[in-house]
């Protein structure tokens, strides 16, 4: 963690006292026993030279012995489980600077999933780790905190007869290791949440100079064709923000329930297979995660509780790389839907549940699409308040001044006013800082957006309620943003729903934007409920999938009615055991 910074609330750690500043694990992944067995060496840093102790993360780790760098013991102490925070591991520190702590994972490792053959493209196992915001823990004892970062080394061994490759948040292998054993090396400092490990059934793909894609062998080729455009994007990104940092821009393609749309795992981003469509619609998802090697991943948010600028700045960076690769009438179309989502969570919601940077208990506890939409927008306020060309050259000085580190929010509004806001003659309340950062809501002066391809289809809305039959409509060209918007335009008038899913086939649109906007509808206004066929389809949707935001989404909208509510249940029951903990944790809460 910088010194300096607000310390983490969500850690047991104590960098103040001793830091982790390198990592390297070896591990071995048994499907059988569906659990990661070896050890983490930390190699540390007594920030108080007269620190004695060494405090870690840990979430019902099956711990073993805890030695030096020598093999001599250490005496260790496990705390109690915190039901958010898990348990801390307390190690006194012998003379040396180096702690080996041997472990193995449990059957509540959230961070794992174990795919069965069945929930893959291939027929074979599946392993994926999704640590954030604070599940490394769960299967790394480590200093599990965004604002403590360290290198690490790797060895993971694979059972050579399964005949699967493994890849990290690292340096990577393009072909699988035959003894089964793979080394990696992560040379930049990262935090936690940022190591990541994936073993499966896996071809690789090269898109460019810099950039590849890995997936099972039934999908890499489409995954190949659908990121063609990643390559522009890097040269985009480096045009506008400086050069990227990482060595390599890789993406991985994993089965359909890994819970995210996509993770900014540094130079291996982990995606989801609902962006492969076939037409290329979707691709802004790799934007964003690409836009997160600035923003995220070089620049960290100190704490959960700074979410946004992690997060806000990430979308307002995307939009920015769509615009130059794509053009401001495409980007227009996602401002607009941006601001749709943050408009429908808002008005869910309750004020001091939308503000931007506030004190989380749970450190995934911030309304969906808010800290990134809101945050987006302040940033483009500034940007139309101080003019593009300065707002840039400010962005840019910030990656470059703070890459690799921290940043809490009272030290970036303060870095803020000193760099942009007085040189361009403003102070914090001509721009409204504390309002957009701690009041709740979106303030008056928020940017609106227009959008051409919009208005075409607010025409086609229009014509539809004046009578057009769905089929006649002229709906040349369109894509799923257009859709979307469409979908979301719609009355909830039965006989409307039933035009236009005979016209349009929502019901069974391969599309996860369209298909979710669309069963959004058709549960609100209880049309699912009576057709059969689509009742079929909502609960097929919500089985094959397990990204969380579509499934939030789609669940919330059943749980507002007790015929909504009792049908969640019926699917769930079947479904829940093919997520992701992630996404099972946010059903729970909704059907709770």
């Amino acid at each position: 963690m910088t010194l300096g910074l607000a310390r983490d609330p969500h850690s047991h750690a104590r960098p103040e006292e001793v830091v982790v500043r390198r990592m390297a694990l070896d591990l071995d992944v048994s499907f059988e026993e569906r659990r990661l067995s070896g050890s983490v060496t930390l190699e540390v840093e007594r920030v108080d030279p007269g620190a004695t102790r060494l405090v870690l993360d840990t979430w019902h780790l099956d711990l073993g012995a805890v030695t030096d760098g020598a093999g001599t013991p250490l005496a260790h102490e496990l705390g109690e489980h915190d039901p958010i925070l898990g348990a801390p591991l307390t190690i006194t520190l012998g003379e040396g600077d180096r702690v080996v702590v041997h472990y193995a994972t449990t059957g509540d490792a959230q961070a794992l999933q174990w795919l069965d053959p069945a929930q893959t493209s291939s027929g074979k196992e599946f392993l994926f780790t999704q640590s954030q915001p604070i599940l490394a823990r769960s299967w790394i004892p480590c200093q599990d905190s965004p604002g403590i970062r360290a290198p690490y080394d790797a060895v993971v061994r694979v059972p050579a007869d399964l005949g699967l490759m493994a890849v990290m948040s690292a340096e990577n292998p393009t072909a699988p290791a035959p003894d089964g054993t793979y080394r990696f090396t992560m040379p930049e400092p990262v935090p936690s949440y940022l190591v990541a490990l994936a073993v499966g059934d896996l071809e690789f793909r090269e898109l460019g100079p810099r950039t590849g894609v890995y997936a099972e062998p039934q999908v890499v080729e489409a995954a190949a064709w659908e990121f063609a455009d990643t390559e522009r994007m890097m040269e985009a990104a480096e045009d506008l923000y400086g050069p990227y940092r990482w060595g390599r821009y890789d993406l991985l393609v994993l089965p359909a329930s890994f819970p995210y749309g996509g993770m900014e795992n540094p130079r291996l981003t982990f995606a989801t297979p609902t962006v492969i469509t076939g037409d290329r619609s979707l691709v802004s998802l790799v934007a964003h995660e690409l836009a997160h090697s600035w923003s995220g991943n070089l620049v960290t948010n100190a704490t959960w509780n700074d979410l946004w600028l992690n997060e806000g700045f990430t979308t307002y960076f995307e939009t920015r790389i769509d615009e130059a690769v794509f053009g401001a009438d495409y980007t227009s179309m996602l401002l607009r839907l941006g601001r749709q989502e943050l408009d429908k969570t808002l008005a869910d919601a309750e004020p001091q549940q939308t503000v931007l940077h506030t004190e989380l208990e749970d450190p995934d506890g911030y309304l969906p699409k808010l800290p990134y939409e809101k945050g987006s927008l302040f940033l483009r306020m500034l940007e139309a308040r101080v003019g593009r060309e300065r707002f840039d050259a400010f962005l840019r000085d910030y990656f470059d001044r703070h890459a690799f580190g921290s940043m809490d929010t009272p030290t970036f509004l303060a870095h803020l006013e000193a760099e942009l806001l007085a040189p361009a003659g403003l102070g914090p309340e001509d721009v409204g800082v504390e309002e957009w950062v701690h009041g709740p809501g979106v303030p008056a002066d928020a940017p609106a957006f227009t959008s051409g391809a919009f208005d075409l289809v607010d025409a086609q809305v229009a014509a539809l309620g004046a009578g057009t039959p769905a089929a006649d409509l002229d709906t040349t060209g369109w894509n799923s943003h257009q859709w979307v918007h469409f979908v979301r335009s719609l009355p909830t008038d039965h006989a409307v729903l039933d035009d236009v899913d005979a016209a349009h086939a929502f019901s069974s649109s391969g599309n996860i934007e369209v298909a979710t906007a669309w069963f959004e509808l058709a549960v609100s206004s209880g049309w699912v409920f009576e057709r059969p066929a689509a009742d079929a389809a909502l609960a097929d949707l919500l089985t094959r999938h397990g990204r969380a935001l579509y499934l939030r989404k789609v669940y919330a909208a059943l749980a507002t009615t007790e015929q909504g509510r009792a049908r969640a249940r019926e699917v769930y029951a079947v479904a829940r055991p093919t997520y992701h903990p992630v996404s099972q944790g946010v059903v729970d809460r909704i059907l709770a």
